[in-house]
């Protein structure tokens, strides 16, 4: 069942913006994700992905960011607040190779979605921005 904003843009399951250095972990994530019908949008560094959610007038319409944390330039939390702040309505799950289960547990209390690490398990993955595109459309739904 579709959850996403649909757009012409977005025909699929809804939008995910992945945010994160390595080629290679952006590159499975991406295949993952549109394998099962998701849009997918990339970005290798924080900065980068604020610069890509509100790149034209009309901002990227994203349904989830999975977003890495120790990044160059912008780092994941920089960005992540960032999101959070400019979008509180865009569940945001953290994908980590670090895991800290102090940063972990201040992110999930500071409203990140879920807190996974690499390597992701392909259905954990799936489940987890299929659990996130609920809660998003649960949330426009109470507007």
């Amino acid at each position: 069942m579709p959850w996403g904003l649909h757009t012409k843009d977005a025909p699929g399951n809804g939008r995910v913006m992945i945010v994160d250095d390595e080629d290679t972990v952006r590159k499975v994530l991406r295949l993952t994700l549109t394998k099962a019908g998701y849009d997918v949008v990339e970005a290798d560094h924080g900065g980068k992905g604020i610069e890509t959610i509100g790149s034209d007038d009309n901002m990227l319409m994203l349904d989830v960011i999975l977003c890495d944390i120790r990044m160059p330039k912008v780092n994941g939390l920089e960005a992540i607040a960032f999101f959070q702040q400019q979008y509180p309505s865009v569940p945001i799950i953290v994908v980590t190779g670090y895991p800290d289960q102090k940063m972990a547990t201040d992110l999930l209390s500071r409203g990140v979605f879920d807190y996974l690490v690499k390597p992701v398990d392909k259905d954990k993955l799936l489940a987890t921005v299929a659990a996130a595109m609920e809660k998003r459309l649960a949330l426009r739904q109470d507007l």
